[in-house]
């Protein structure tokens, strides 16, 4: 590679963007040291599926807005993330065979744009985001940077892989049942989940489907800046989280007192939790009661009551049918069978047998389980730790897609992912940090969950653990 692309592929979003504001590079040269990289790294990682490298150049010599992150370069996640004049697959078949163009920016996008980001292309996803790996059958495989026979996770895997791997600094990322989260453990990144309500998700989507929206970074300052840039609410929304008291970036540094924090760090439920992971939950709980915080068990009761995820299946089908559905209209037929995969049709399936007062039941349990879990803090408790995941990142093909079994992944889902559906369904914010590795090299992330809204103190206490027990220098040797 170059010497640029070389000197400037550990940097953060904000180094970067110092660069291009005192005139030592320019956009479009920050543009091509990326495409360097990405050319060069991305055939053995396979996290780029959909590139427009032409049309970033040409934007990267215009006119840029004059945001926080002026001539960056960066990557979409190929999920519900539209951009106007580009492609979206969703991660699905059908879609990649017809490779559709939107016809405007979802609100988000928008802001990316106006915060002065040069988008280059699309992340890989599994299909519609529903599981915790990165292996849609339209796109393949992706792999982890810190060992390729291991997944980066999901579904913003193909985001993470490319951060991890020095392509970009900072992706789009989502997150629906932990998929910020998920690959930001598996890849040793930074991944905040927003308060449900924090960031728009206009104009086609809303908050009913519990999905938030933000990046995977390799630093807290990147996503501080980065919330701060793109939170607020947008035409037609109804649930709006209030507006931050300040900038997220100055809550870094700021001491946030003794807090009491709950550990986890075992399965809320009774399964199964990965010896690392344990250890990295507990190795993080005397890291933080050395930084004068108080850490005793504890955790919302909630989280081991076995009927929410019951009840909650139907709200699950139902929003994937419904999403299905929408696939259906934007290709102007119906779905024929292998046009999804079968982990989804079956999802979809099922939808079809759910009425009218069982969708109605499995709001009501969702509006249960949050306003359950949430009471554990209003109880006097400060924040949560958890591990991220139940294991250490998964080896490729854990989650395969089995037509005689079809909802095998979604199960072996479940045992991989005990921590973080539950703080989607309760709206609150929580954030991975890598603080831990395994003997092997692989990383593995643990979780602080905070009260509603409160973004602020988890930046304030992660901001003490990255000072305390860096990882800008931990990179993967691909």
């Amino acid at each position: 590679m170059s010497s640029l692309a070389d000197d400037t592929r550990w940097l953060d979003a904000t180094d970067q963007a110092d660069l291009v504001q005192r005139g030592e590079v320019s956009p479009l040269e920050l543009l091509d040291a990326a495409v360097e990289r990405i050319e060069a790294i991305d055939p053995a990682l396979n996290a780029v599926i959909i590139r427009w490298f032409d049309e970033a150049r040409a934007t990267a010599t215009g006119p840029l807005p004059e945001g926080p992150f002026r001539g960056v370069p960066t990557l979409l996640k190929d999920l519900w993330a539209h951009y106007a004049g580009q492609p979206l697959t969703n991660g699905c078949q059908a879609l990649k065979d017809t490779m559709p163009l939107s016809s405007t920016d979802t609100t988000l996008v928008s802001r990316y744009r106006a915060a002065g980001f040069v988008i280059a292309g699309r992340t890989n996803s599994p299909e519609f985001g529903s599981l915790p790996c990165t292996e849609p059958t339209a796109w393949g495989a992706t792999r982890n940077p810190w060992n390729t026979d291991h997944s980066p996770g999901g579904s913003s895997g193909g985001s993470a892989a490319a951060v991890a791997a020095g392509m970009v600094p900072i992706a789009h990322a989502s997150d629906g049942g932990g998929s910020i989260r998920i690959p930001a453990s598996a890849c040793g990144l930074v991944g905040l989940k927003p308060t449900q309500g924090r960031i728009t998700l206009g104009p086609y989507r809303d908050e009913s489907n519990l999905g938030v929206e933000l990046c995977v970074s390799r630093s807290l300052r990147d996503t501080a800046a980065l919330l701060d840039a793109v939170h607020g609410p947008g035409v037609g929304d109804t649930v709006i989280a209030a507006p931050p008291g300040r900038p997220y970036v100055h809550e870094l540094g700021v001491e946030p007192g003794r807090l009491r924090i709950g550990l986890l760090d075992h399965h809320p439920l009774g399964g199964p939790v990965h010896e690392q992971c344990a250890l990295a939950a507990r190795n993080a709980a005397a890291l933080l009661e050395s930084l004068g915080h108080d850490v005793e068990p504890g955790f919302p009761a909630a989280m081991a009551n076995p009927d929410f995820g019951r009840r909650f299946s139907a709200l699950w089908a139902t929003n994937m049918g419904a999403g299905m559905a929408r696939i259906a209209a934007q290709l102007g037929r119906d779905l024929v069978p292998g046009d999804v995969e079968p982990v989804n049709q079956v999802q979809s399936d099922f939808a079809r047998g759910v009425n009218g007062v069982d969708y109605a039941m499995a709001l009501s349990a969702t509006v249960e389980f949050r306003r359950a879990v949430q009471q554990w803090w209003a109880d006097g408790w400060d924040l949560l730790l958890t591990p991220t995941l139940g294991e250490p990142p998964a080896s490729i093909g854990t989650f395969a897609n089995d037509a005689s079994n079809p909802m095998a992944p979604m199960a072996r889902a479940a045992q991989y992912v005990p921590f973080t559906p539950a703080f989607n369904a309760s709206g609150q914010p929580a954030i991975s940090l890598p603080l831990h590795w395994t003997p092997e090299g692989l990383p593995v992330g643990v979780q602080l969950v905070a009260a509603y809204g409160r973004e602020d103190l988890l930046f304030q206490v992660a901001a003490q653990l990255e000072a305390a027990q860096p990882w800008a220098h931990r990179r993967p040797a691909i």
